[in-house]
């Protein structure tokens, strides 16, 4: 199996891809142990900052010491250099905000899983049309999910995922995957970085909220 499809059929399985950003190396890999332990095997970290490559090697370095498989991708990649900067580093796959049709060629190169995101049914057919398994729908909570419901027809066995404000409660998200999703980004609804206290419990109530609602 490639990295791609393993990568993909992962979060599929898990239903949800955390993800966050925080400066500090030693809080961040606290955070991704944390996550781990609590059942999480497939993780974001996001590029919003000058200090993103540095944390991004040390979660590697820890995944590799102590995580066995855990799959960590990088997100908010808006360009190739951003792209080939992360993959040398060793990410799994590659999360970004927007369609790069030059991000999505150097990253399917590779073997790995380009995620964009996306707004609009033009963006989905572009990102479609340069080979993306797995679409973010972005941001989730100005979309909602009767956009998916809308548009679903359009795009038959195309794999969403909402990011960006989905709540970390069954109705939400029992109504995002009955529109259709895979799976939801979650962030700042479960996790914040300078409130980490918690976080295990949150992690392992998200992971059965959303097998409640897969299951609905």
């Amino acid at each position: 199996m490639t990295k791609r499809k393993e990568v993909l059929d992962a979060i599929s399985t898990q239903g949800m891809l955390p993800l966050f950003f925080h400066t500090d190396v030693q809080e961040s890999v606290h955070i991704v142990r944390t996550l781990y332990q609590a059942g999480i095997r497939v993780f974001e970290f996001t590029n919003r900052g000058s200090e993103a490559p540095a944390v991004f090697e040390a979660l590697l370095a820890a995944r590799d010491a102590e995580m066995p498989g855990l799959h960590l991708g990088i997100g908010t990649i808006k360009n190739t250099d951003e792209a080939s900067q992360f993959i040398a580093l060793g990410a799994d796959f590659i999360v970004a905000p927007i369609v790069t049709p030059a991000v999505g060629e150097l990253v399917h190169q590779e073997e790995l899983l380009w995620i964009p995101g996306c707004m609009t049914p033009t963006e989905i057919t572009l990102a479609q049309t340069h080979g993306a398994s797995l679409i973010k729908l972005f941001p989730a909570n100005i979309l909602g999910p009767g956009f998916l419901s809308a548009i679903r027809e359009l795009f038959k066995g195309q794999l969403f995922m909402p990011t960006g404000g989905v709540d970390l409660e069954l109705e939400n998200l029992q109504s995002w995957f009955k529109a259709g999703v895979c799976a939801v980004g979650m962030g700042s609804k479960l996790i914040d970085p300078k409130r980490v206290d918690g976080l295990a419990e949150r992690t392992t109530q998200a992971l059965s909220l959303v097998k409640q609602a897969q299951q609905s």
